[in-house]
């Protein structure tokens, strides 16, 4: 039911689509216990080969697909990306490892499927916001030195969520159950770097942090940046002032368009 009402919310969030070359829904990725996992492909305007981008929709791990964040990924294709977004299984009725394990497997199959859209696999970076921005950094750093892993370029992690480690004893009720039911009640998991990817924040790519200042998870945002500088990794922090978590499809708010074009441009930067 509250799958259904968030829905409705963001389905005001997603009117006036802006334009881009081609639009190709619910493209099949992965077959896993009986289901098929599909991706959306949004290919920008003009002619490639363009740098891929891998999105990962938030909802903190329980809701949320790429209907839902349609139109932030169709900007990203508006600022050149061949953008590919994800549906990847939700808990609670899939929880850790499922949801991760399907994002490194888009990530695969992107690197070896984007030249049929007309994009670039050697120019391959991530984004995600909120649960998504806290995959994209796992996966980033999972692939990181794997042998035969696709080589992931930079990641953009927008309000994300990077540490576990203290949620068990300073969260409040809903951010307990969230994480229960990502986690399926193992508590042992909140020091794996998969689910707490700030443990290995040495092993990301450049990296684009954006949060806003009203935003509960500016903290987590802070902590990977100290992080990123500790082990001099080349980062860029941005905070835009008052702005809520994930401000970025709210496009009424000025701060959103803004937020968009330098996160493209910081990733445009680092591919070329």
């Amino acid at each position: 039911a509250t799958r259904e009402l968030l829905d409705v919310f963001a389905a005001m969030l997603n009117e006036d689509l802006p334009e881009v070359g081609e639009f190709h829904a619910a493209v099949p990725y992965r077959e896993v216990d009986g289901q098929t996992l599909t991706l959306d492909v949004i290919v920008p305007k003009g002619k490639g080969p363009f740098p891929v981008l891998v999105y990962f929709h938030g909802g903190a791990w329980v809701w949320g697909s790429p209907a839902t964040h349609r139109k932030l990924t169709f900007r990203l294709a508006e600022q050149g990306f061949l953008t590919l977004s994800v549906d990847y299984r939700l808990a609670p009725e899939h929880p850790f490892p499922a949801g991760f394990n399907d994002c490194v497997h888009a990530i695969h199959f992107a690197a070896h499927n984007a030249g049929r859209w007309g994009g670039d696999p050697d120019r391959l970076v991530l984004a995600g916001d909120s649960a998504g921005g806290n995959l994209a950094a796992a996966a980033a750093i999972e692939l990181a030195h794997a042998v035969g892993a696709p080589s992931v370029r930079a990641v953009a992690l927008l309000y994300g969520v990077f540490d576990f480690t203290g949620a068990d004893s300073t969260a409040d009720d809903l951010t307990s159950l969230l994480t229960d039911a990502y986690l399926g009640g193992e508590q042992s998991l909140v020091k794996d770097p998969r689910v707490s990817p700030i443990l290995k924040a040495a092993d990301l790519p450049p990296a684009h942090i954006a949060v806003g200042s009203a935003d509960p998870l500016m903290e987590d945002a802070d902590a990977l940046r100290s992080a990123l500088t500790r082990a001099g990794n080349v980062h860029e922090y941005q905070v835009y002032e008052d702005m809520p978590h994930a401000f970025m499809q709210m496009e009424f708010l000025p701060a959103a368009r803004t937020g968009i074009r330098r996160m493209a441009l910081f990733l445009h930067q680092i591919v070329g």
